[in-house]
């Protein structure tokens, strides 16, 4: 018995329903379901977005943004502020080892920064030496005020008279890295010079 083409017809059309019907093969994963639910309106006209009665604004404060550069190998790093600009040498560079003798390569470095004390016109500078903690505190911080002032000299000949100096010995004191490892230590053994940066 052949079936009528009516009965095709009929069979034809439930096919095409059922797939029209049938879920989408890309549907979400189970426990997965799209948020479709329109975002939180929120109302300007709020009494909690305002401020409290008779309350004022402090005043524009300008934040203090901080720039630090420093060399591959970290013997030398540069910290710029929006007031001071502060050059940090590693002692090996400066010196040799437990000496306060400057290097030759020394310098040229402290040159570099007797050109910028010039650029930015300061007349006060701050030069502190620090050491790493091996050894006696107290020898530190005595190698630490001579280093300091072995390149407090050598600033004052190239910038001559019209600038004033601070000059302090911190021995281990205000680590900057890890004394634990030599790479720390080697850090901590230097000379800060610092000054105030030019308003313009």
């Amino acid at each position: 018995m052949t079936p009528s083409r009516t009965a095709l017809t009929a069979a034809a059309a439930l096919l095409l329903t059922a797939a029209l019907t049938a879920p989408a093969a890309h549907a979400d994963p189970p426990g997965i379901t799209e948020d479709t639910t329109a975002p939180v309106r929120i109302d300007p006209a709020n009494p909690k977005l305002r401020m409290v009665q008779g309350a004022t604004l402090a005043p524009p404060k300008v934040l203090n943004i901080k720039s630090v550069v420093e060399t591959d190998d970290g013997s030398e790093r540069r910290q710029d502020t929006n007031d001071n600009i502060t050059f940090a040498l590693q002692a090996e560079v400066l010196f040799g080892k437990d000496s306060a003798a400057l290097s030759t390569d020394a310098l040229a470095r402290i040159s570099a920064i007797a050109e910028e004390v010039r650029k930015q016109h300061a007349t006060a500078l701050r030069v502190f030496g620090f050491t790493d903690n091996l050894g006696s505190a107290a020898h530190g911080l005595v190698l630490s005020r001579q280093r300091a002032g072995a390149v407090q000299r050598e600033l004052a000949t190239d910038l001559g008279s019209g600038v004033s100096f601070e000059v302090r010995g911190y021995g281990e004191q205000y680590p900057i890295a890890d004394n634990g490892t030599e790479d720390g230590r080697r850090k901590n053994r230097r000379v800060e010079v610092s000054f105030p940066r030019s308003g313009g």
